[in-house]
C-alpha cells in the first residue's frame, strides 16, 4: 500500500513539473499517457526522459538508455550500412542490434540522417545523429515503446518547444542566408533539449572566453551553437553533467 501511494505521489509530482514546463498542454489524454509511461517503463520528466511536443509525448535518447540499464540490457552493436552511406554529401545509415539478454537473437533498428532530415543546428553531425536514431529504434522495438524518440524527428517548429526556463521571444527576422538569428537558434536548442538557459549562458561565456555572453563576437557565438548542438546530439548526459558543474561552482562560491 505504501509503495502504491509513493508511486502515485511521484506521478503527481512529475505531472506538476510537466505542467510548469508546458503550460496549457497537459490535458487528460497527456496525463493518462504519462501515467502509463511512468508506471510501466519508469520514464521521468524531471530526468529528461520525456518531452511534450505538439501535445504528444516523445522519449529521449537518454531516457531509452536509462531504461535499457534498468532492464539489464546485455549490449548494443552498431555498424554503418556502408552501401547506403555517402559521406561526401553527409548521408549516413546505421544498423543497431540490441541484445536484451545473453541468449537474445537481437532487435534490429535502422537510422539514417542527411542534411535534409536533421535540424540546422546539427548540420555536420549527421553521422552521430544517424547512429543515435538507429540505437533509439532498436531500443523502442526491444521494449515495446510505441512513442517516437525526439532524436528521430527533424527540425522542430518553434511553437512545439517546451517553454522551460526560456523567456518567450517575439518572432525574429532571419539572416541574409535565410537562417534564424543566432539568439533564436540558441533559444531553440535550449528548448529542444530541455536545458537550463542560465547554465547554458555560463557555459557559452566560458567557451567564448568572455565575462558574459553579450561580450562574445558573432563568430564565437556561432561556434558555441554548433558545439552545443553536436554535444547534445552525441552525448546528452555529458552535456547535462557539464552544465550541472556550473551550478556546483556557484554553490561553492
Amino acid at each position: 500500500m505504501r509503495r502504491r501511494e509513493s508511486s502515485t505521489n511521484l506521478v503527481r509530482d512529475e505531472l506538476r513539473l510537466a505542467a510548469q514546463l508546458w503550460p496549457g498542454q497537459i490535458e487528460e489524454l497527456q496525463r493518462k499517457s504519462f501515467e502509463f509511461l511512468s508506471k510501466s517503463l519508469g520514464f521521468s520528466v524531471a530526468k529528461g526522459d520525456l518531452l511534450l511536443l505538439d501535445h504528444k509525448w516523445y522519449v529521449t535518447h537518454s531516457g531509452l538508455l536509462r531504461l535499457a540499464h534498468r532492464r539489464r540490457c546485455s549490449g548494443i552493436r552498431v555498424q554503418a550500412v556502408r552501401e547506403y552511406c555517402e559521406p561526401a554529401i553527409g548521408r549516413w545509415v546505421f544498423r543497431a542490434t540490441l541484445l536484451t539478454s545473453p541468449t537474445c537473437r537481437g532487435f534490429i533498428g535502422y537510422g539514417d540522417a542527411d542534411p535534409s532530415n536533421v535540424s540546422p543546428f546539427v548540420r555536420g553531425a549527421e553521422m552521430r545523429v544517424a547512429e543515435t536514431r538507429a540505437v533509439n529504434r532498436a531500443l523502442r522495438k526491444a521494449y515495446g515503446i510505441g512513442i517516437c524518440s525526439v532524436e528521430e524527428i527533424g527540425s522542430l517548429p518553434a511553437c512545439s518547444q517546451p517553454e522551460g526556463n526560456v523567456r518567450k521571444l517575439p518572432p525574429q527576422p532571419v539572416n541574409s542566408n535565410g537562417e534564424p538569428k543566432l539568439r533564436d537558434q540558441l533559444c531553440l536548442l535550449i528548448r529542444q533539449h530541455g536545458l537550463d538557459a542560465s547554465l547554458v549562458k555560463q557555459y557559452a561565456a566560458e567557451f567564448c572566453g568572455t565575462k558574459d555572453l553579450r561580450r562574445a563576437s558573432r563568430e564565437q557565438v556561432a561556434s558555441f551553437i554548433k558545439h552545443i548542438a553536436e554535444f547534445a546530439a552525441g552525448d546528452k548526459e555529458g552535456l547535462l553533467a557539464k552544465l550541472n558543474g556550473f551550478t556546483q561552482q556557484v554553490g561553492a562560491a
